[in-house]
């Protein structure tokens, strides 16, 4: 066994699945803080690295993709001090932050544990109930329902229809994005039969996120719904192809890519099949 501790968190590595705790820093996440000790099989590795600094180190995991529904669900957006596969390390540990790194990737090459995307989720999510209260409402779900409840910040557009109960089997996606700069971030929920998406401030079914402390708390319930939607790595229909018009002139083709972006944006397409589906276009130019 491998161990490293250090202020914002001890990693524990048994030869078959590496324990993450947080550290009672001041520096670590509110949301490091809300997830607890995570226990990250070893099959859930694509790698792991050791940066030295100046001042301090930083020791990262890789995971293999769609192993973890946070991950998936915030795409890659969390920040150090929220990101549960960091930890700083402090100059006087270096050489034991080498060590638990040679003994990962020493179990890894053993195991012959590839680096390919897997098919199933190999960590479980944040534990339910779940309710999560932050920018302009309060997200709540049970394993079966979403609840979205407004707050007295809520635009009144927004608020007007009350509450909103969304059934797990009615949600096609999630999408948690943290605010950047001068541009609000959100909690969204895709569902289906819904009316095209607008701003988050409008939008009925996704919560405002401001900039805030207690926004990255809104990432558990992302990765918690992610948990429980089809895996992403579930067959995705193919898009309807591009008619096949013989001598289709170029405004005909332009108006198709128009009508496919304004289905993309309504979210009848994913951004998968949108994507193949201007190929298709595209090809005919």
């Amino acid at each position: 066994m491998s161990e490293i501790i250090q202020k914002d968190g001890t990693w524990v590595f048994d030869g078959g699945a590496l324990r993450l705790t947080p550290g009672r820093d001041k520096n670590v996440g509110v949301l490091r803080r809300a997830l607890g000790e995570l226990v990250v099989p070893l099959g859930a590795l694509a790698g792991v690295s050791f940066e030295q600094g100046r001042r301090s180190g930083r020791l990262r995991l890789r995971l293999r993709d769609g192993a973890d529904p946070l991950l998936h669900a915030t795409g890659g957006r969390l920040t150090e001090p929220h990101d549960p596969y960091r930890l700083t390390v402090e100059p006087d540990r270096y050489g034991v932050a080498e060590y638990v790194t040679d003994e990962v990737r020493g179990a890894l090459l053993l195991e012959r544990v590839p680096t390919t995307p897997v098919r199933e989720y190999l960590l479980p999510g944040p534990a339910l109930p779940l309710t999560v209260s932050a920018g302009d409402g309060t997200a709540s779900f049970d394993g079966e329902q979403v609840r979205l409840e407004w707050n007295w910040k809520t635009e009144d557009a927004k608020s007007a229809a009350g509450p909103r109960t969304l059934a797990l089997t009615d949600i096609l996606g999630v999408e948690w994005q943290p605010s950047a700069g001068l541009e609000n971030g959100h909690l969204r929920f895709r569902v289906r039969g819904a009316p095209a998406r607008t701003r988050a401030k409008y939008d009925p079914h996704a919560v405002e996120l401001w900039g805030f402390k207690r926004d990255p708390l809104m990432a558990l319930v992302a990765a918690a719904v992610q948990a429980r939607l089809p895996h992403p790595s579930a067959a995705v229909p193919e898009p309807p192809p591009a008619p096949e018009v013989p001598g289709a002139d170029h405004d005909a083709l332009l108006r198709r890519l128009r009508e496919l972006g304004e289905l993309h944006r309504a979210g009848v397409l994913t951004d998968e099949e949108f994507t193949k589906a201007k190929q298709a276009v595209l090809r005919h130019m």
